[in-house]
């Protein structure tokens, strides 16, 4: 019986991680994060929107796109280390503090967590972008509830660093 689908076309699940996967990949490249990205699978269209900045001065040098140092590391020196560090939303979407519904959060106020561990998920358009602690520390607060909207570089957690 011939369902009209292709047997070696991938999985619709198997797809959506490729185009997750890639469009990961596509925002490490650029110097800042979008305020809008749209992806289109049929007719291939892809779309990055920026929020408006002011325009530069006359005769003022363009400014350079540098791979240096992400926003969110950037933003992390600019503060001061007296206050609890926050831990900031990778994406715009919604949050979540458990990996599915009714299952334990990632992590609870007071919980000691390592550098790179997950904390939360923010969800955009069925891609699941794990939020991951930046820091070594004890989580001091949770700013966020279960299916909350989140804007990008939004702060989700305060963590007390741990100084080793």
């Amino acid at each position: 019986m011939n369902t009209g689908e292709d047997d070696n076309a991938p999985s619709t699940s198997a797809a959506l991680d490729l185009v997750r996967e890639n469009v990961l990949e596509l925002l490490k490249g650029f110097d800042s994060p979008p305020r809008l990205l749209r992806v289109q699978a049929g007719g291939v269209t892809l779309e990055a929107e920026w929020p408006q900045s002011p325009p530069a001065a006359p005769g003022a040098a363009p400014r350079p796109v540098t791979a240096s140092a992400a926003p969110a590391e950037a933003a992390a020196a600019a503060r001061s280390d007296d206050g609890p560090h926050e831990v900031r939303a990778p994406s715009v979407g919604t949050f979540y503090s458990a990996p599915k519904p009714g299952a334990e959060p990632f992590v609870k106020v007071g919980d000691v967590i390592a550098k790179g561990a997950q904390i939360a998920i923010v969800e955009v358009m069925k891609l699941m972008i794990p939020v991951e602690a930046d820091v070594t520390g004890k989580v001091a607060r949770t700013l966020k509830s279960d299916g909350d909207p989140v804007e990008y570089d939004e702060p989700l957690f305060h963590i007390v660093p741990q100084r080793a």
